[in-house]
């Protein structure tokens, strides 16, 4: 996606709920219900073959949907225990090759946990498992491939939006991916406003560059959380928000390109209603979104 222009793609974290046929013949379906946009989930089971992820590539390429993948979610960087560590470490290094397989440009991921430590240390250890895991994806000679830092929604995990413009800002390969469910989740309902998410970009932008945030890769939906933090997620118009419209108008008040992926219990629904509400925020004359 390039800067000259403004575009938004929107799609669905993982296989759609309403789609029945090959795992590589998903971006076909999306293409034919208006979306380009697939975050291919191996937040399980790393098993895809190559050949699979290459034919989900081809067919990526030829009906304009981008690729990203999400690596597994047992991924602990900043663990004490020296073993989890480095099996986190061959679980990105695994999730960068499927990744360069399907041309997906990002690896997203949970960096880890505090555990014992302090949110310091356990940032600090999070930056020289990642040191690790870029010498080992460059002498594997992967390219184009990026690893997204994602933001989390509970209290013990690592990842609020500091931390992550921290690491962000000492890996070169790694880039914020913002997850507004996690950060509204994280921060007891924090997202409430246009200028909340005005906020957010600012604050990546100040810290790592404009290239940090557009294109921005984001994930959205409406989730329910407690003293912890996350609790579950719940589609659009539950009314536990946030409230996808303030993201639309920031992201077009701040001329912000950006990957939207679903992370709604009803995925490519929502990828659509989220597509329809930006349009519609977009066409609006410039003094109604004022």
């Amino acid at each position: 996606m390039g800067e000259r222009s403004l575009e938004v793609r929107f799609g669905p974290a993982g296989k759609p709920i309403t789609y029945k046929g090959k795992t590589e013949l998903i971006p076909k379906f999306l293409r034919e219900l208006g979306l380009n946009a697939f975050e291919y989930q191996a937040v399980r089971s790393l098993k895809i073959s190559e050949d699979k992820a290459k034919s989900l590539a081809k067919c990526a390429k030829d009906n304009d949907v981008l690729v990203s993948l999400h690596g597994p979610y047992a991924i602990n960087l900043s663990s004490e225990k020296d073993e989890v560590r480095r099996a986190s470490i061959e679980r990105l290094v695994k999730s960068a090759q499927i990744a360069q397989w399907m041309d997906a440009y990002l690896v997203v991921f949970h960096p880890g946990y505090y555990g014992g430590l302090t949110p310091d240390a356990a940032v600090k250890a999070v930056i020289d498992s990642l040191k690790e895991l870029v010498t080992r994806v460059e002498t594997m000679n992967v390219k184009n491939v990026a690893f997204g830092v994602e933001t989390t929604g509970k209290v013990k995990q690592v990842g609020s939006i500091s931390e992550v413009i921290e690491i962000c800002s000492r890996i070169g390969l790694c880039k914020p991916v913002l997850d507004f469910a996690h950060i509204h989740a994280r921060g007891s309902g924090l997202m409430k406003s246009k200028e909340d998410f005005l906020m957010i970009f600012d604050f990546v932008e100040r810290e790592l560059g404009r290239d940090a945030i557009s294109p921005a890769h984001i994930h959205f939906t409406e989730v329910e959380y407690g003293e912890g933090g996350e609790l579950r997620h719940h589609p659009l118009g539950s009314g536990f928000g946030p409230n996808f419209e303030y993201l639309a108008e920031a992201l077009i008040e701040q001329g912000i390109s950006a990957v939207i992926i679903s992370e709604s219990p009803i995925l490519e629904r929502d990828s659509l209603i989220m597509k329809r509400i930006y349009n519609n925020v977009l066409h609006k004359p410039r003094k109604a979104r004022i």
